[in-house]
């Protein structure tokens, strides 16, 4: 199983990003192998319109079941849900602290967009 976290950086000690669509990379966990692998999102970083839409798609093709993110849209949250992708919001530090989070079960799925379109 595969879980992805919005990040910045290219490793587990790398910061949680609150953004979904506009963070700039995404550390895919497998959950089975414990590793990881990163997508780069730069292409949405600076996106007019689109970026919540264009990231979900992105995340809907690693195979995901989770997404740990700060915040995320309504756009990119219908998209990610049509996906069988669960949405857990989280404000840990760290992709390290995030995933202990989510193992340990103290992490609570998302039942709708927490923030509007456009949020920066």
């Amino acid at each position: 199983m595969k879980i992805v976290f919005t990040t910045s950086g290219d490793d587990l000690a790398a910061p949680l990003d609150s953004r979904f669509g506009r963070a700039p990379k995404f550390l895919v966990y497998d959950l089975d192998d414990d590793t990881f692998s990163i997508i780069d999102n730069q292409h949405n970083l600076n996106a007019a319109q689109g970026a919540g839409i264009q990231s979900a798609e992105t995340v809907a093709r690693t195979g995901a079941i989770g997404l740990v993110t700060g915040h995320c849209g309504p756009k990119a949250f219908r998209v990610l849900s049509a996906a069988g992708i669960k949405i857990y919001p989280c404000d840990a530090p760290t992709v390290a602290a995030a995933l202990d989070d989510y193992r340990a079960g103290r992490l609570i799925e998302a039942k709708s967009a927490d923030v509007e379109g456009h949020w920066a």
